[in-house]
């Protein structure tokens, strides 16, 4: 049986730069467009801590592991471009977990 899966990350991101990281993590940015290229991939979430606004966490949701994994397989290239290329405007980058949704 597949389960909704999800990956959520934290971003410390440079204050300079929240602009640019907003555009591309947020709704309409670069990684939901590559994201919506693959197959199984549902919705992303980018949300700003209250306390601390710097401090970022996405929520990327998917239709199980395997559609996560085939995307990461089929667009390796691209994921790797892009992640290279948004890594400037953070200070860190940390994956908090891998869930799967309780039903």
């Amino acid at each position: 049986m597949n389960r909704e899966y999800m990956t959520i990350w934290e971003f410390i991101v440079a204050p300079e730069h929240a602009r640019d990281f907003e555009g591309a993590y947020g709704a309409s940015g670069e990684w939901v467009a590559l994201f919506r290229r693959a197959r199984g991939y549902l919705r992303t979430e980018l949300h700003r801590d209250r306390a601390r606004s710097d401090r970022y966490v996405t929520i990327d949701y998917w239709e199980s592991q395997a559609a996560w994994e085939t995307f990461r397989a089929k667009f390796a290239e691209e994921f790797t471009a892009l992640d290279a290329r948004c890594e400037r405007w953070t200070k860190s980058e940390t994956v908090i977990g891998r869930f799967e949704r309780v039903v």
